[in-house]
């Protein structure tokens, strides 16, 4: 059974910076791309970042460009997202997901962790 448990979030001054980490058990971590994804309040959920099972390849969204980074560390069964020069509709639950291939599309995804807070004040 795939579990996936985020950790990092918190409140952080506009500009700051915050680094995501998502924990995945129960299969093989490297068969699966990892996805960002993140929900502020009354939103649908969007796609942030993506990297594919072995880190060679990464998509970003446009808000995400050039501010943040995603990586991943297979030996840890761990992938992150470094969040720098944060705004306040940088705002919202994260979530980490994990597909079978790479994709940018939320029903492309298999398993999804339950989300950690972002808060960022102006």
């Amino acid at each position: 059974q795939v579990q996936l448990v985020e950790s990092g979030g918190g409140l952080v001054q506009a500009g700051g910076s915050l680094r995501l980490s998502c924990v995945f058990s129960g299969r093989t971590f490297s068969a699966f791309a990892m996805g960002w994804f993140r929900q502020a309040p009354g939103k649908e959920r969007e796609f942030v970042a993506v990297i594919s099972g072995w880190g060679r390849t990464t998509y970003y969204a446009d808000s995400a460009k050039g501010r943040f980074t995603i990586s991943r560390d297979n030996a840890k069964n761990t992938v992150y997202l470094q969040m720098n020069s944060l705004k306040p509709e940088d705002t919202g639950v994260y979530y980490c997901a994990a597909a079978p291939v790479l994709s940018y599309q939320r029903d492309q995804y298999n398993y999804w962790g339950q989300g950690t807070q972002v808060t960022v004040s102006s």
